[in-house]
C-alpha cells in the first residue's frame, strides 16, 4: 500500500469526497454521478469516471466500491473484546486468538494492561461466551467483553482538499421509489444478494446489472432491494469506501471516557456530531479493570492533527461534566488480523 494522498488528481479527490455515500442506485449509475460532478465544476464523462474509480480501487486508494452492509441488521451479532497478552507471549497469544474464525479484527493497542482488542462475530449471540471461553482456556488470559449498549454514530467521511470539500453530494434519491419494511428476517434471495455484494460491486458502468446476472435475478429487483436495504439500515451507504491509511489518515485513536451514566445519552449525540469521529458507542465498564463506558474513535493525518481532534472531543465532554483524568486514548500500534465480518453464517441464520 502506498501513501496516495499527495499523488491524487483533482478528479481523484472529487471522487473520494463526493461519493463516500449517496452513490446512485440506478441501472447506469455513473451517468448521473458524472453529471453531478460536472455541475460541481469537475469535467468528467461516465466512462472516465468508472475507469478512474476502478484505478483507485486497484491502486489501493479505495478499500472497495459498493454497498457497506450493516452486519448487525443482517443477522447475528458482533462484540468488542479486550484482553491482556503478556509481552513475552504476545505473538503466541495473538496467533491463538486469530486462529478462531469468529475473530474478524484484532489490534494491538497502547495500554498498560489491555493491549489486545478484537472483534468476535457470530450467527448466534450465545456463541460469544463459548468463543471467549475457548480463548481463555487456550491463552490462560481473562477476556473482557464490551458489547455495544448504544450506537451513536458509525461512518464519518475521510475528506481531502479539493473539489466537493464538504462531501455533501447525495444521489441516493435517484431512481424509482421504494418503501422500507419492518421485516427483521431476510429472504433466501436477499441473503444471496447480501453475500454477492458484501465485498463490493463490480466496477463497471452497469454494476447492478452485473450483480443481477450473477444471481439470475432481474436488474430492477437488485436495484430496488439495495435501495430498500439502504432505507432500512441493512446497508449503511453506497459509494466508495476509502482506504483511510492510503489517504494519510494514519493516526487511529480510540478515545475512552468514564461518562456519568445519567449524562451518556445526552453527551453521545454531541460527540457523534463531530465530523472526524468515525465510531461512537456506549459500552459496559469492567469493575477494577476498565472504568470507561464511552468510546469515540478518531482519525488524523498527523500526530498533531490527531491530538487536536482528541482535545476537541475533551472540550465537548467538558461542557457536560468535570472530565479530569477520567479518560484515555488507545492508539493502535499493529493490525494483528483484519478479515472483515463474515456474513454467510449470520445471514443464513436470519433467513426466513
Amino acid at each position: 500500500m502506498k501513501q496516495a494522498d499527495a499523488e491524487l488528481s483533482p478528479l481523484d479527490r472529487a471522487i473520494v469526497n463526493a461519493f463516500q455515500g449517496g452513490f446512485p442506485v440506478v441501472e447506469r449509475p455513473f451517468e448521473p454521478a458524472a453529471a453531478a460532478l460536472r455541475e460541481r465544476g469537475v469535467d468528467v464523462s461516465a466512462t472516465d469516471l468508472c475507469e478512474r474509480v476502478r484505478t483507485l480501487d486497484e491502486d489501493g486508494v479505495l478499500s472497495r466500491f459498493g454497498a457497506l452492509v450493516n452486519a448487525e441488521e443482517i443477522g447475528g451479532t458482533a462484540t468488542l473484546v479486550a484482553m491482556h497478552a503478556p509481552p513475552e507471549r504476545f505473538d503466541e497469544v495473538a496467533e491463538q486468538v486469530n486462529a478462531h474464525r469468529e475473530v474478524a479484527h484484532n489490534y494491538e493497542r497502547e495500554h498498560p494492561h489491555l493491549n489486545m482488542w478484537f472483534v468476535v462475530s457470530v450467527a448466534d449471540e450465545a456463541r460469544v461466551d463459548e468463543v471467549l471461553g475457548e480463548i481463555e482456556d487456550e491463552t490462560g488470559q481473562e477476556t473482557y467483553n464490551m458489547p455495544k449498549r448504544h450506537e451513536f454514530h458509525v461512518g464519518a467521511k475521510f475528506l481531502l482538499d479539493g473539489p466537493v470539500p464538504d462531501g455533501d453530494l447525495d444521489l441516493s434519491h435517484l431512481g424509482s421509489d421504494v418503501e422500507p419494511t419492518d421485516e427483521r428476517t431476510i429472504t433466501p434471495d436477499e441473503r444471496d444478494l447480501v453475500l454477492e455484494i458484501q465485498g463490493g460491486l463490480p466496477i463497471t458502468e452497469t454494476p447492478y446489472a452485473d450483480v443481477a446476472d450473477a444471481l439470475g435475478q432481474d436488474t430492477e429487483w437488485v436495484v430496488a432491494t439495495i435501495k430498500r436495504f439502504n432505507l432500512e439500515g441493512k446497508v449503511r451507504r453506497v459509494g466508495v469506501i476509502p482506504n483511510h491509511y492510503a489517504l494519510g489518515y494514519s493516526e487511529n485513536g480510540m478515545t475512552v471516557w468514564n461518562v456519568p451514566d445519567d449524562l451518556v445519552m445526552e453527551v453521545g449525540p454531541e460527540i457523534a456530531a463531530l465530523d472526524f469521529v468515525t465510531h461512537c458507542y456506549r459500552r459496559p465498564r469492567h469493575e477494577g479493570v476498565w472504568p470507561y463506558n464511552f468510546f469515540a474513535m478518531t482519525h488524523g493525518r498527523s500526530e498533531a492533527e490527531s491530538e487536536e481532534r482528541i482535545e476537541r472531543v475533551r472540550e465537548v465532554m467538558g461542557e457536560y461534566w468535570e472530565v479530569g483524568d477520567d479518560w484515555d486514548t488507545l492508539f493502535s500500534t499493529r493490525i494483528l488480523k483484519k478479515t472483515g465480518i463474515r456474513l454467510d453464517e449470520r445471514a443464513a441464520a436470519n433467513t426466513e
